[in-house]
C-alpha cells in the first residue's frame, strides 16, 4: 500500500509545504537521509494555539500538535525526495514542547507524532526519539518536530 493510501485511510492528507519563517530550507538531502526542518502545528498557513503546554494548551491537545508537525515534517521530506513510499525508516524524530514550568510530560506529547508516524509506516516507523521541553519556541509555538528519515 502506498504512504498515500495509507494516509487517506488513516482519514489523512499531507499538507502544502509550510513556507520558512526564516533563512532556511524545509527539508535538506545527506547522502540516503532526509532531514526536515523543525516543523510547526501550522494548519493552512496559521497557528491554531500559541503558548506553554501544561498552561495555555492542554497536554492532548498539544499531542495532536504534534501530529500536525510531523505531517508537516513528512511533506517537507516529500518535496525533496519526490515520494513518501521511497521511505525506508524513520531513524530519529525530535520534539520540542515548549513547557510550563512544572509540566514533565513532553513524551506523552511528542508521541502524537511517533504514533502517527508507526500507523503511516508500520515496522519502518519506529525510530529514536528526542522529547525536550523548552521555554518558548518560534512564534510562540507550543510544539516543534523535526524528521530524520532513510530512502532509497
Amino acid at each position: 500500500m502506498s504512504v498515500a493510501d495509507r494516509l487517506a485511510e488513516l482519514g489523512l492528507a499531507l499538507p502544502p509545504v509550510v513556507p520558512p519563517v526564516a533563512a532556511y530550507v524545509p527539508a535538506q538531502i545527506s547522502g540516503n537521509l532526509v532531514y526536515t526542518a523543525g516543523q510547526l502545528p501550522m494548519i493552512g498557513g496559521v497557528l491554531p494555539a500559541t503558548g506553554k503546554v501544561g498552561a495555555e494548551v492542554g497536554a492532548e491537545e498539544a499531542k495532536e500538535f504534534a501530529r500536525v508537525c510531523a505531517l508537516n515534517a513528512l511533506a517537507a521530506a516529500e518535496s525533496v525526495i519526490g515520494s513518501l513510499d521511497r521511505v525506508t525508516k524513520v531513524v530519529k524524530v525530535v520534539g520540542f514542547v515548549a513547557s510550563a514550568p512544572d509540566f514533565t510530560s513532553q513524551p506523552g506529547v511528542v508521541n502524537g507524532a511517533s504514533e502517527l508516524l508507526g500507523e503511516i509506516f508500520g515496522e519502518a516507523g519506529k525510530h529514536a526519539r528526542s522529547a525536550v521541553g523548552v521555554a518558548v519556541l518560534p512564534l510562540d509555538a507550543p510544539v516543534e518536530v523535526e524528521l530524520i528519515l532513510e530512502f532509497a
